[in-house]
């Protein structure tokens, strides 16, 4: 069976967001991507309103069995990282409202299950998401790309197999890992002795 999983790139400005379905045997295909913009200018609350509408219009058109969100991570910039949260918050209540699981992805996660180094910059992320999917061309704004980049982390993290209720029923524990794969698993192991 296919896993559609949901990827967001959570902001208040940009708010990325990508589809992927993935098939048992890794294939990845990208079913839709955009980029939900607020302006600065707008107040807080119609702000994440915009984001909240769309979301719910993305999780209702697309079905996804499962939802990949970045998590949020200390940055020097305060208000970023309240942005960021305050956005990530709306998306993942549109997904609880659902019954719809959320899976949280460092951006070191995400870099090196896509590319094989948790360092890789953003140019790396959307080439090699570019290349995985198969598109003629890659996928704009950067925050688009990385939406798609943390759907497919999610998917090869997890396995593509599942069930009818969308629990992921095999790993890539299950098969030998690729270098990526070894990256990624290095780089988790690393986030979670830094919690």
């Amino acid at each position: 069976m296919t896993l559609r999983v949901l990827g967001v790139d959570p902001g208040l400005t940009r708010c990325g967001i990508g589809v992927v379905d993935v098939e048992k045997n890794r294939r990845a295909t990208m079913v839709a991507f955009g980029v939900v913009g607020t302006s600065p200018e707008e107040s807080l609350d119609q702000r994440l309103l915009v984001i909240a509408t769309s979301i719910d219009d993305w999780l209702d058109r697309y079905e996804p069995h499962v939802l990949a969100v970045e998590r949020v991570f200390s940055q020097l910039n305060v208000s970023t990282v309240m942005g960021v949260a305050q956005a990530s918050g709306v998306v993942i209540a549109a997904a609880a409202r659902r019954g719809i699981p959320v899976a949280l992805h460092t951006p070191s996660e995400v870099k090196a299950a896509v590319t094989g180094s948790g360092t890789s910059n953003k140019d790396a992320v959307t080439k090699l998401v570019t290349k995985i999917l198969r598109l003629d061309a890659p996928p704009r704004p950067a925050d688009a790309a990385d939406a798609l980049a943390l759907a497919i982390t999610h998917a090869w993290r997890s396995g593509s197999g599942t069930s009818n209720k969308g629990a992921v029923t095999t790993g890539p524990g299950s098969q030998s890992l690729t270098p990526a794969q070894r990256a990624w698993a290095d780089a988790e192991a690393k986030a979670r002795r830094t919690r």
